[in-house]
């Protein structure tokens, strides 16, 4: 094999030092009967799912100095069934609040959905189309701080009503965090969602739109889940989904917004979509 090239998306030592621990202490308990430690860096998998999720290449277009697909492919399944990137993804959102002067768990979070195509490869039971968009594909949930940092993430098909994905979003608040005790949701989202954030303890609110308004007028806090899902859509491997399962596309999600924090806590700043 040739030299390593290196990518703009690649970690540079800095941000690989923010998740190697976390990596190597799974590794640790996931070792081989026979003792044996693998072929491939930890970090040549992750820069790799790094440059996917930005680049939406295929799996077998992955360039060729990275570890081969099937490697990569084999440990971003074990990640996602594992949890590793929840876990990950939730190290890092800490580090970022407390650097911004927060406690590591947010008190108040948005709620939102976002729907967008799917492939045409999908089996049409986890795929169906929005009602109300008319987009045809899986809707992507996510729940945010208030300063934009994904907390938890659901994937369902589109034809799913707001009111499910806001249900299941507090079921994981409520499991990843004891802290949050608010939540802020559009229009789309109904009394179910209020009544079952009160069974659990959470105070949702329905931010209501000023019938004055015309056009997209961004609402006060509730505009932060906004502008996350407008970041995601940066990552090519978002704009479409994809993954065969739901929950590899969860898991999408969480590598991509890792990738964002391990710039933020390292101050690098990435090209802009124009660079593309």
């Amino acid at each position: 094999m040739s030299e390593r090239r290196g990518y703009y998306t690649d970690t540079t030592d800095e941000q690989w030092a923010l998740i190697e621990p976390v990596i190597a202490a799974w590794k640790a308990q996931h070792s081989s009967v026979s003792g044996h430690t693998g072929r491939y860096a930890m970090r040549g998998i992750v820069d790799a799912l790094i440059y996917q999720n930005r680049t939406g290449c295929q799996w077998s277009l992955l360039p060729g100095d990275f570890p081969p697909a099937s490697a990569v492919k084999y440990y971003f399944y074990r990640w996602r069934d594992d949890g590793l990137d929840q876990v990950i993804c939730e190290l890092l959102r800490c580090q970022v609040r407390e650097r911004a002067g927060r406690a590591e768990d947010p008190s108040l979070v948005v709620l939102d959905a976002q729907s967008v195509h799917a492939a045409v490869n999908l089996h049409a039971s986890t795929t169906g189309k929005d009602a109300g968009k008319k987009v045809p594909g899986r809707k992507h949930g996510i729940a945010v701080d208030v300063i934009g940092l994904i907390i938890a993430v659901v994937v369902m098909a589109a034809s799913v009503h707001d009111n499910a994905i806001g249900t299941a979003l507090l079921d994981k608040l409520a499991t990843t965090t004891s802290t949050v005790s608010k939540g802020l949701v559009d229009q789309g989202f109904k009394n179910t969602v209020v009544e079952h954030g009160r069974e659990i303890g959470i105070d949702v609110e329905i931010v209501e739109r000023n019938p004055a308004d015309t056009g997209f007028v961004p609402q006060p806090i509730r505009w932060k889940v906004e502008q996350t899902l407008g970041t995601l859509m940066l990552h090519r491997r978002l704009t479409r989904d994809y993954e065969g399962n739901p929950r590899s596309s969860e898991s999408r999600i969480y590598w991509v917004i890792s990738s964002i924090m391990i710039r933020r806590l390292t101050a690098t700043s990435a090209p802009t979509w124009r660079g593309l």
